[in-house]
Order: structure tokens, then sequence, then C-alpha cells
């Protein structure tokens, strides 16, 4: 096997593994209980998935404009979803959103952990 042949294999194996880790966050999207539970899933396909498939683009695609604009968006993605997963569960919170224990009952949170008190200095 040449070089290039490989460099293409190691693509498609990132491909294939983000794909996976997409559709099992989507499966966990689906399945899980409450708000909380499916931002973790969401943000599972959105940290691990979505790179993993744009970083086996960025080996397809070879060292060109192409490839440079594709890094920028894995860049932009990991600097941006966990942002974008810690506001979610924040505003869900400050909803008044209760998450489910495995019985499906609200689990009680004290006002202080609610508000981020315990936290603060």
């Amino acid at each position: 096997m040449t070089g290039a042949e490989i460099v293409t294999w190691i693509g498609g194996v990132a491909v294939v593994i983000g794909a996976i880790f997409m559709v099992i966050g989507a499966l966990g999207i689906v399945r899980m209980p409450d708000v909380f539970t499916r931002i973790h899933a969401a943000s599972v396909a959105d940290t691990l998935g979505v790179p993993l498939v744009l970083l086996g683009l960025v080996l397809f695609a070879g060292f060109s404009l192409v490839s440079v604009k594709l890094i920028f968006l894995v860049l932009f993605i990991m600097f941006t979803g966990p942002a974008a997963t810690h506001a979610v569960a924040r505003a869900a919170l400050h909803a008044k959103v209760k998450p489910v224990d495995r019985s499906g009952k609200p689990i009680e949170i004290e006002e202080a952990e609610e508000e981020g008190a315990s936290s603060r200095p």
C-alpha cells in the first residue's frame, strides 16, 4: 500500500467512527428522559462525531484550501459546542426544569445549587 492509500483508509475510518458517534448521539436524544441527559447526548455527537467526520474529510481533501476551511470548522465547533451546551443547560435550570431519576421522578435541587451560589467564592 502506498502512503496515499493509507491516508485514505485513515480518513475513511475517521469518517465512519464519527458517523457512529453521531448516530449514538441521535439515539440518545430520542431515548433519554429529560433535557439534561438529552443535552449530554447531543454534546457527544457535537464534540466527537462532527470533528471526526471533518478531520476524515481533511485527510480525503489533502493539503488544499478546502482542508484549511475544514480545520477552521473543526476548531469553531470545538470552541462553541461546549459553550452552547452549557448555555442551554443553564437556561433550563433558570426555567426551573428539574432533572429526573431512573424512575422518572423529578430530582429536587436546592436553590443555592440552582443559582450557582455554591461555586462562587
